[in-house]
Formats: structure tokens, C-alpha cells, sequence
């Protein structure tokens, strides 16, 4: 991935470094093996219950793992604002040039559609941090807050997916599917001003259990589309995509599909516990958004099949 000439974000609060490791300094936080543990998920149904959002929403905001992130402990759980800015170290600026670059592309989109993009904040920590949806941890994986509009990443996120998930093959390799988590994270934010999270979450209250699950696959999914649109409209601008790349995102999500999670932890598949979508819906999704580049490629909840 050619991320050189991307423009840089400076909606960036780098929380790294609040638990004594020097700020910005890559990854360096060990990764374990397991799941969100049941702590976690009481802890966020909780929070869900009073804030008035979704549980599903908190706890399936261990995005892209799907529910299946790593354990690591609480290192900095009263993490406070961090420097606002561009980070100066290579993960931090590799960030920066992809959130900047859904920036610009988000704008456009939303000027030719008579909208304003209001860009969200994301915020980089290193094992846990304060969050308007509660704690942050890297147990949960990249999510999205509605509450306070920011995107939250661990980047040992980025090692597990290439290690521990492997989603991709190599440190140079992850490059496009790293952006394609962000640009997912970022797909949520734009859901969000649409209109359409606050749509899914009062249809989430008046539906069962199952039925819910199957609206935040189609949520999910929409985000994978909305990453595909913002690829397609960077390799317009910035011809960024190297061969090979889009292969490793497909591979990325594939890997990070809900059947495949599954398998992986229980040995079968229970479709009516999806939450993220399948490996092949997952890649389908992408690539609708990617090939045709528009909003309306997206609509997931219109469709028939997914």
C-alpha cells in the first residue's frame, strides 16, 4: 500500500504511553490467547443499560475480531485525553494518512450529497482508556463510540491480525488491511450521522434476540461496504493500492468472519449467533463497495440475501 503521499489527520488523541511505555512507540503490548471474557461483556451490558445504547452495539464493537479479541490487562483504565495531534512515530502516522484520507473522501461524498462530514476523533491506546461507551480495552478489539463519536484502537490490534488471526501475510502486506479496519471503524461513524445506528438500535429494543443479531450483521456488513467505498474513491485520488493488496483485505476479512471465528473456538458454526457476518459476506460486502464506489452500493438492509 502506497500511504506516502495520503494527507494526515490531526483528529488524533495518542493515549499511548499512559501506563509508563514510551508514547507512540509501535505496538509493544503482549498479546494472549482467548475472548472478551464474561467480565467484559457484563461490564459493557451494563454500560449499554445505562447510556441507553445497545449492548450488542459495545460488546459487537470488538469489531473486526468479531468477538474473539485477545486478552491483555488493565494497564491505564483512567487514561485521560492524551496529545491531540499527528503522532510522529511510523504506526502513528500510517493511521493519521488513513484517517485522513477517509477525511477527504468522506467529505466529498457527503458535499455532493448536500451533507456536512463531521470527521470523527480516534484515539490510540495502549491496554485500556476512558470512553463515553465505558472502558476501552484491547481485550475488545477496534470499535466505534456513538456516544462521543471516536474511534478506539489498540494498535497490538494490527499484530494480532497478522499473528494471531492471520488475516494477512506480512508487516507490509497488513498495510491495506490495517486501513481497511480503520476505514470500517470509520464506516460506523458514518452510519451514525446518517441516521441510521439510532434506526438499528430502536429496532434492536422492539425484536428478540436472534432477529437483533441478524440486524447488527447487516450493520456490520454495511461497514465493510463503506470501507470498500472509501477504497475505491483513495485509489481514484491517491493510486495507493499495490498488487497483491486487496487480495490480503479479502483475506483479512475472510478471516474475521463470524463462521470462521466460530469454528475456530468452538469447532461449528451457529449461524443465528452472528453478528458480524459470514467470511463470504464479509468479502462480498467489501468488493460491492469497492467496484461500484457509491453509498447506495451499501444498503444491506434492502437486501434480499446478504
Amino acid at each position: 500500500m502506497r500511504w506516502d503521499e495520503l494527507p494526515r489527520s490531526d483528529n488524533i488523541e495518542d493515549r499511548r504511553g499512559e501506563d509508563g511505555q514510551s508514547g507512540g512507540g509501535g505496538f509493544g503490548f503482549p498479546i494472549g490467547g482467548g475472548g472478551i471474557g464474561i467480565g467484559t461483556v457484563v461490564v459493557l451490558s451494563l454500560v449499554g443499560w445505562a447510556l441507553g445504547i445497545d449492548p450488542r452495539l459495545l460488546i459487537g464493537g470488538a469489531e473486526m475480531m468479531g468477538g474473539h479479541g485477545s486478552h491483555a490487562p488493565y494497564h491505564s483504565p483512567y487514561g485521560g485525553a492524551g496529545r491531540s495531534g499527528t503522532p510522529n512515530d511510523r504506526t502513528g502516522q500510517f493511521v493519521a494518512a488513513v484517517l485522513g484520507s477517509t477525511e477527504v473522501q468522506w467529505h466529498d461524498i457527503f458535499s455532493k450529497d448536500g451533507r456536512d462530514y463531521r470527521a470523527p476523533k480516534l484515539v490510540m491506546f495502549s491496554g485500556a482508556t476512558r470512553s463515553a461507551c465505558g472502558f476501552a480495552q484491547a481485550a475488545m478489539g477496534p470499535f466505534y463510540c456513538p456516544n462521543d463519536q471516536k474511534v478506539y484502537l489498540d494498535a497490538s490490534f494490527f499484530r494480532d491480525l497478522q499473528h494471531r488471526f492471520h488475516g494477512c501475510d506480512n508487516s507490509k502486506a497488513c498495510e491495506f488491511s490495517q486501513a481497511y479496519v480503520i476505514a470500517h471503524e470509520v464506516g460506523h461513524h458514518v452510519q451514525n450521522l446518517l441516521g441510521i445506528l439510532p434506526r438499528v438500535q430502536r429496532m434492536q429494543h422492539s425484536v428478540g434476540g436472534v432477529e437483533s443479531n441478524h440486524l447488527q450483521v447487516r450493520v456490520e456488513l454495511q461497514a465493510d461496504c463503506l470501507a470498500g467505498v472509501w477504497a475505491h474513491h483513495a485509489e481514484d485520488r491517491w493510486k495507493l493500492i499495490e498488487p497483491g493488496d486487496v487480495d490480503e483485505a479479502l483475506k483479512t476479512a475472510a478471516a474475521i468472519g463470524d463462521d470462521r471465528l466460530q469454528l475456530r473456538a468452538k469447532g461449528y458454526v451457529v449461524p443465528d449467533a452472528f453478528t458480524h457476518g459470514s467470511a463470504a459476506q464479509r468479502q462480498s460486502w467489501f468488493m460491492n463497495g469497492f467496484k461500484g464506489g457509491k453509498v447506495s452500493d451499501c444498503n444491506t438492509f434492502a437486501a434480499a440475501s446478504l
